[in-house]
């Protein structure tokens, strides 16, 4: 199974969702993957991930998370010890977000929703201050990021399994290039470890 979880204001409509979706569906695997939309309140969205995967053992899941979905998952990855990929992953989201609390809109539907100050406090009690078992970790990350610093990301991730690609952008314009490379390292359940 392969939980994806999308960035802020973002969906599972997103243009990595999509690649994703597409590919596994080639592979005849399409009921593999959840792509859910996520709630803004990060516990909320926390209590809806780990509904959707309660079933699952570490063996048997991978996560994928974009942006703030790689910090989601990050913070998932080490309660379950399962296997995770990171899309230029949120490190530092409070001093990130905190401009965004307010209303405002969703990327992909101009559905509006509130961000509340309060997330900012939710989102810092699933800080990972250090990664655990960086060989369950898959960065990809743009230098050519224009939302994230991919330093920070690579020093996060230190240890774990790097691509840094020269360029870019924060979106990746060019996963589908990588999608084969992350869903090989979520679907090799021979190399996964248990906890």
């Amino acid at each position: 199974m392969i939980l994806y979880l999308h960035g802020f204001r973002s969906s599972p409509r997103s243009f990595k969702a999509r690649v994703v979706g597409e590919k596994m569906a080639a592979l005849g695997r399409a009921s593999e993957l959840v792509c859910p939309q996520l709630p803004a309140s990060p516990k909320e969205a926390m209590a809806l991930a780990l509904t959707l995967i309660e079933r699952y053992d570490a063996s048997e899941l991978s996560i994928i998370g974009s942006s703030l979905g790689g910090y989601y998952a990050t913070w998932l990855a080490e309660r379950l010890g399962c296997r995770a990929v990171l899309l230029n992953p949120a490190i530092y989201p409070l001093k990130d977000l905190d401009q965004h609390v307010g209303v405002t809109t969703e990327y992909h539907s101009d559905k509006v929703f509130e961000f509340k100050r309060a997330y900012i406090d939710e989102l810092g009690a699933l800080a990972v201050p250090a990664i655990t078992g960086p060989e369950r970790y898959f960065l990809i990350a743009a230098s050519g990021d224009d939302v994230l610093d991919y330093r920070d990301m690579t020093a996060h991730y230190a240890g774990a399994r790097q691509h840094v690609i020269d360029g870019s952008d924060h979106a990746i314009a060019e996963f589908g290039q990588y999608v084969d490379e992350v869903l090989a390292f979520c679907l090799d359940r021979a190399a996964s470890p248990a906890r």
